[in-house]
């Protein structure tokens, strides 16, 4: 196994890997999978450096904001997974389900306690910082943090970017250098890890692995303090629905890609999910394409200018799906990255605020709370359509999804309170909320990553969207049969 890249590795703590340990742990927040991730890549290392074996702590909170059936579910559906996978590879597996907000404190300093050395997730997805965070606590351990969240390492740039546009310049003269590197796809050939065969009674005995709880079993769910409103849709989380998807979607879909604004068609991927619970790698799904493109990096463009168009080598379709993969994705992510207040209604560009606070007075000819956004009962049929979709289905069709924060924005009193909508409504219910990239969605609305447009009543140099202009510009007939009231 080649060595995890320096770039994408953390030191948290100023304690050295030594083998006085029982294990080498992985505390697996973000890139919840068992191949293509570096920080199993990383842990793997150690643990053949050392002699030890490897130990995987992945643990849901009942603790985070949004907790609920829905998001838990997508979560646990990965871990069921883990658990029987693990049962023929070297390593040991403490899955734990927290029953209630609370119940889980000390169990990672519990089991690192014990460790060589501890490796975790970089990444920021939600409130994972605030792991990385907790890690960085412990004492008397090696902590290292690993991102593996994208084809460019997360702190390359050293900075967050105010357009794709900029951003795509700078993939295009740095990025070839990264793409001979990649996390492995079987991580645990060839390995020299020992079995996992440490007693860990005292720690279970307190914290009851979701196993011996029961908690990974259907049903359970309804014994745990979260909110039980938000039922799991027909989605199902994992690695391997995410990779028959994957397959699906390159052996057969990529090739209407170009036509993806079409509601009616939905040719789009639908990896979001998958991608934001960590159940599949961004390397993972470029490879495949990749390969259905029969491409190598002699095809990839000398000139760095910015452009969508032309730089991979590879079909339309493929090109334009890999500018959603690694342009648009990567930047949401670096913006986090680098902007921590990314959540926050000041993050947004100087020009949007300004532009948008100028027209906070303008008249609404409709305006509506919270609750009546929920329940989409709103004047507007499509936007009505879009938000049972999304409360339904736990997604919202990308291109609908833009039109539907837009209307947002023009229907409420003031741009921080669209903001707190969109969030809630989005954050509540999308399988893909709390991402980085749906935040970028969410901002995109009210003017980040955009430029200015023409003046106009509420959005001021914000762009604005219209359902009349959508159901020019998109085919809608069976999407609005789907999704209408009934």
């Amino acid at each position: 196994m080649s060595d995890t890249p320096t770039l994408r590795i953390r030191t948290l703590t100023s304690a050295q890997i030594t083998r006085d340990g029982s294990y080498v742990l992985y505390w697996m927040t973000a890139s919840r999978r068992l191949a293509w991730n570096y920080a199993l890549d990383r842990a793997i290392q150690i643990a053949s450096a050392t002699e030890r074996p490897l130990l995987i702590l992945e643990a849901v909170s009942a603790s985070y904001r949004w907790a609920s059936d829905r998001h838990h579910q997508a979560i646990i559906d990965g871990m069921v997974e883990h658990r029987a996978d693990s049962d023929s590879l070297p390593l040991g597996y403490y899955p734990y389900v927290e029953p209630y907000p609370g119940a889980g404190e000390g169990l990672l300093e519990a089991l690192a306690s014990r460790a060589v050395a501890v490796v975790t997730d970089d990444s920021p997805v939600f409130f994972t910082p605030e792991l990385i965070r907790a890690a960085s606590r412990l004492s008397g351990v090696r902590v290292e943090a690993v991102d593996s969240c994208g084809l460019l390492p997360l702190r390359a740039p050293g900075r967050s970017f105010s357009a794709a546009y900029h951003f795509r310049r700078y993939l295009q003269k740095e990025l070839p250098v990264h793409l001979a590197e990649t996390p492995s796809p079987a991580p645990f050939t060839d390995t020299r890890i020992p079995p996992f065969t440490v007693e860990l009674d005292a720690v279970e005995s307190r914290w009851p692995s979701a196993s011996a709880s029961g908690l990974l079993e259907r049903g359970a769910l309804s014994t745990l303090a979260i909110d039980h409103t938000i039922s799991p849709s027909g989605w199902q989380g994992g690695t391997r629905p995410a990779t028959a998807a994957l397959d699906d979607f390159v052996e057969r879909g990529i090739g209407a890609y170009p036509d993806r604004n079409h509601p009616d068609l939905d040719v789009t991927s639908g990896l979001s999910p998958w991608l934001h619970y960590g159940h599949i790698s961004a390397h993972e799904v470029f490879e495949a394409v990749a390969s259905r493109e029969r491409w190598n990096p002699l095809r990839l463009s000398t000139i760095a200018d910015g452009r969508r168009k032309g730089w991979w080598g590879v079909s339309e379709a493929a090109e334009a799906f890999l500018d959603q993969l690694v342009t648009w994705r990567e930047l949401g992510y670096g913006f986090a990255v680098h902007e921590p207040e990314y959540r926050r209604y000041e993050a947004l560009p100087g020009w949007a605020r300004g532009t948008l606070e100028d027209h906070v007075s303008d008249p609404r000819a409709y305006s509506y709370t919270l609750a009546q956004f929920t329940a989409a009962e709103t004047h507007d049929e499509l936007w009505n359509a879009a938000q049972r979709q999304l409360v339904r289905d736990g997604r919202i069709h990308n291109y609908l999804r833009m039109l539907w924060g837009k209307k947002i924005l023009e229907w409420t009193e003031h741009p921080r309170e669209a903001l707190d909508v969109m969030v809630e409504l989005n954050n509540r219910y999308a399988l893909d909320g709390r991402d980085p990239n749906s935040y970028s969605g969410i901002f995109w609305v009210m003017g980040r990553f955009d430029r200015g447009w023409p003046e106009r009543p509420i959005f001021g140099k914000v762009r604005s969207m219209t359902s009349k202009s959508t159901r020019r510009k998109v085919t809608l007939d069976r999407y609005l049969d789907t999704w209408s009231d009934g």
